[in-house]
């Protein structure tokens, strides 16, 4: 028997791990181990489930990318692909003499910076170009060069600025100093003269003085209480806002370069430079904002030939293009030009028919200078979609349009006044500017001359005064808004582009009748609502101002803001508008009879013995029946100085080649485009 075999020796065992590289505290290879496990114990359901979260914000984040990207690209940031599809010479007004064609006289316009971006120079129809002498150039070629470079730095953040439709006044808060007296140099313009620029223009005569006169003591007033806002408050001495862009400066540039008004000139163009910035967080309304704003910087351009204008233009048209983007293509009455969000007006999802098609002019003219053809293709979209539309009464149009359905909405009403006004004068106008060669916009203004002859037109009693009245649903209304004013001017513009004789015949007739609702009046100015008697009644005159009651053409819609109280007297207040002496330009212009000179000067002289204002500034007033107490409004629209006053230099002037018609064509805000001549051949 053997004895039990003796019990095995303990033994101890070490296990070692063995790592490359780094420790296993806070190694690399550890963690990404230690995810891939924790990874891999999730069920496929949650593995799918953040997959598909992941996938999903980085295709939001491009797709944000893309919209950004597209919507605010910088202009130095164009694609190869839209300068590729750049036309090397747009069909319109050919390339004129740029100043200085030589670069050794002008080290300061950066000829890099023009063979990145080929733009349409400005017309040589430029006019009052200031004198210089060799030192101001010299200044000129140094702030040109210290503004490219401002250019291309990110623009500066602004305040917030809420501002309601259609200029609800905001109060901001004061304290605004006013601009130093010491400007900083001379505008940039050609250092050598191109031909046609009126290099010594005659001295103004006595009544030009005059309006020289009237357009300084309201610069003063806006320079003193308002630089830099919207509109001036003059009674007040303080200013109001809108949109927040300094719009009766803007308004004005065009107004002081005809003017010769070289140093207010000088002064507003330093603060576009070096103030004026559109990347802020405010809504402005498409139209008024493209007439003003956008037309008065296109204006300064062509008459000037300063490229900053032109550069700021095109800012401002990119910011306004997201106003398009509806389902009809009937742009949003509102956009904000920060944001790039576009809606209608919060009471309602219809535009006007006059705000949609009176921004063709400024939209087109921007795509020939920058050969970016986006901005006229949005804008004549809007003319195409229009002229197609059912609705219409012999060429009248109602005053709405949906921007959903792209339809004409209350239907059966026809005015020549607000809402629909200057849809009829950028039929003609467009035409003109084109080269008269856009038959479809000519026959529509045809049409629609022939639609107010057999359906508005009236005489008044006793004077036998022609009038244009409003239709709503058959019915007739004697009401003629101050702002149908405008049409005698355009008449006889036509008629001097070539079409039918007696549409001057009536524009003579109509600018009558205009005058005398200005003389009627005890203060010589004309309210903004007349009605006209149609029958004999004693002593009654022709023109009769109403209350606040509403015509029939005009009860709002129920979803359109209240309207005024029929207490207060609102058709008797005169806003300063130009319509009567824009007409009176037109008239004397195309016939030379003196009389129309006289009647402009009747008024010139009622607005400065009722509405100026002593600390500087006009205001408008809230009854023009009482010469004793015509109750100043505290107001001055900036389109007094960007028309009313603009119309009456011009119109004293006895030089038919100052701003000739046959070569320029104003927007509905008085600022001057080229007519575009046709390509030249070889």
């Amino acid at each position: 028997m053997y004895p039990p075999p003796p019990p095995a020796p303990h033994r101890d065992f070490i296990s070692v791990t063995l790592s490359l590289g780094q420790s296993y505290d806070g190694s690399k290879s550890w963690r990404r181990r230690s995810c891939w496990r924790k990874w891999k114990q999730l069920s496929r359901l949650q593995r799918n489930v953040i997959l598909f979260f992941l996938t999903f914000l980085v295709l939001c984040g491009l797709l944000s990318y893309i919209s950004v990207a597209d919507q605010w690209r910088a202009v130095d940031g164009r694609s190869a692909e839209e300068r590729k599809a750049r036309p090397a010479d747009p069909p319109v007004l050919p390339a004129p003499q740029k100043a200085d064609a030589n670069p050794e006289n002008s080290p300061g316009l950066l000829p890099q910076k023009s063979q990145r971006h080929f733009r349409r120079g400005p017309p040589n129809l430029q006019i009052r170009a200031p004198d210089k002498d060799p030192k101001d150039r010299r200044q000129d070629d140094t702030r040109r060069r210290d503004e490219v470079a401002g250019d291309a730095r990110q623009e500066e953040s602004t305040q917030r600025t809420v501002v309601s439709w259609r200029g609800a006044v905001i109060e901001p808060e004061q304290g605004t100093e006013p601009p130093s007296r010491k400007a900083e140099g001379p505008p940039t313009k050609p250092s050598s003269q191109a031909p046609g620029i009126q290099n010594q223009p005659a001295s103004p005569n006595e009544r030009q003085r005059a309006v020289i006169d009237a357009f300084r003591h309201a610069w003063t007033g806006y320079r003193k209480f308002a630089w830099g806002h919207d509109e001036l408050k003059p009674v007040s001495r303080s200013f109001s806002e809108w949109f927040g862009l300094g719009l009766t400066l803007i308004d004005a540039l065009d107004t002081m370069w005809i003017l010769g008004l070289k140093k207010e000139f000088e002064e507003a163009r330093k603060w576009v430079s070096k103030k004026l910035r559109f990347q802020k967080d405010v809504d402005v309304n498409l139209f008024e904002s493209t007439i003003r704003i956008l037309g008065g910087l296109l204006s300064a351009y062509h008459l000037s030939g300063d490229d900053l204008f032109l550069r700021k233009a095109e800012d401002f048209g990119n910011r306004l293009l997201p106003a398009f983007q509806t389902p009809s293509r009937i742009p949003y009455s509102d956009v904000n030009i920060g944001t790039g969000a576009a809606h209608p007006p919060r009471w309602t999802s219809d535009s006007t028919v006059a705000e949609v098609t009176s921004i063709q002019l400024e939209f087109r003219e921007l795509s020939r200078l920058t050969g970016s053809k986006k901005f006229q293709e949005a804008a004549e979209e809007v003319t195409r979609r229009v002229h197609s539309l059912s609705g219409k009464k012999d060429g009248l149009v109602p005053m709405f349009i949906n921007t959903h359905s792209g339809l004409f909405t209350h239907m059966g009403v026809f005015t020549l006044g607000a809402r629909a006004d200057s849809y009829y004068e950028y039929l003609l106008k467009q035409w003109i500017q084109g080269g008269k060669k856009e038959t479809q916009l000519l026959e529509d203004y045809l049409e629609a001359v022939e639609g107010i002859k057999r359906h508005l037109l009236r005489r008044s009693e006793p004077r036998k005064l022609t009038f244009v009245g409003e239709l709503a649903h058959g019915r007739f209304s004697a009401k003629m808004d101050h702002l149908v004013c405008f049409l005698p001017g355009t008449l006889a513009l036509g008629a001097h582009h070539g079409l039918p004789a007696d549409h001057m015949e009536l524009a003579r007739a109509l600018m009558d009748t205009c005058y005398q609702m200005n003389r009627q009046m005890e203060t010589g100015l004309s309210p903004e609502i007349v009605h006209f008697n149609l029958y004999p009644q004693g002593d009654r005159k022709d023109v009769q101002v109403k209350p606040a009651e509403l015509s029939p053409c005009c009860v709002p819609h129920p979803s359109l803001p209240p309207s005024p109280s029929p207490a207060q007297p609102a058709d008797r207040h005169n806003l300063l508008r130009p319509e009567t002496v824009e007409s009176l330009f037109y008239l004397h212009r195309l016939t030379g009879e003196r009389k129309y000179q006289d009647w402009g000067w009747e008024i010139l002289q009622s607005f400065n013995k009722y509405t100026r204002v002593p600390s500087g500034g006009y205001s408008s007033i809230s009854n023009v029946q009482d010469p004793l107490n015509p109750q100043p409004r505290d107001k001055m629209e900036s389109f007094f100085l960007g028309e009313t006053l603009k119309y009456l230099y011009l119109l004293f002037s006895d030089d038919p080649a100052l701003l000739s018609l046959d070569a320029y064509v104003f927007n509905t805000e008085a600022h001057p485009l080229p007519i575009w001549a046709p390509p030249r051949v070889g």
